[in-house]
């Protein structure tokens, strides 16, 4: 488990890797277990950007197609930094994987919801972050919690 100091890098609060399947008595393989990632993203603390990338990376070695766990990088770097350029607070990274899916979710402490915007030509890189997750998950929203919200997305394994 790695710990640093505020305003370090992530704190790995818990992370599986992948499970085997196993079998049950009657030699039937066992539902597989899902494997997460939760790692807590320090305040305004870009360097958690590849950190989490990584992360996510190792926990994704093989899953999917190819393809999948890019563009699960991908969206997962676009909600960590919103989520630590937009407020000016800590945040808590949580990627579970299924034998159905991924799900992705940044949870902040501020309850202000994220706006979907069209990016401006002029605007540099800014504003596309949503929509770049709108257009790749397969599935993807906002929830509130009693202190902030959890911006989350959905892949599925298999998806073409």
């Amino acid at each position: 488990m790695k710990r640093q100091a505020r305003g370090g890098g992530p704190m790995a609060i818990g992370a599986s890797s992948a499970q085997t399947v196993e079998e049950r008595s009657d030699g039937v393989p066992a539902p597989e277990q899902p494997s997460q990632l939760r790692q807590r993203l320090g305040r305004a603390d870009l360097k958690a950007v590849p950190e989490a990338r990584r992360a996510l990376r190792e926990l994704l070695r093989h899953w999917g197609r190819p393809g999948r766990s890019e563009i699960a990088e991908l969206l997962t770097s676009e909600l960590v930094t919103n989520a630590l350029i937009h407020t000016d607070r800590e945040a808590v990274l949580t990627a579970t994987v299924g034998s159905h899916g991924l799900r992705v979710e940044v949870r902040d402490f501020v309850a202000r919801r994220p706006r979907l915007r069209v990016p401006v030509a002029d605007d540099g890189t800014n504003g596309r972050g949503l929509v770049l997750v709108q257009s790749l998950a397969d599935a993807w929203g906002v929830r509130a919690h009693g202190v902030g919200k959890a911006v989350w997305f959905e892949l599925e394994a298999e998806a073409a």
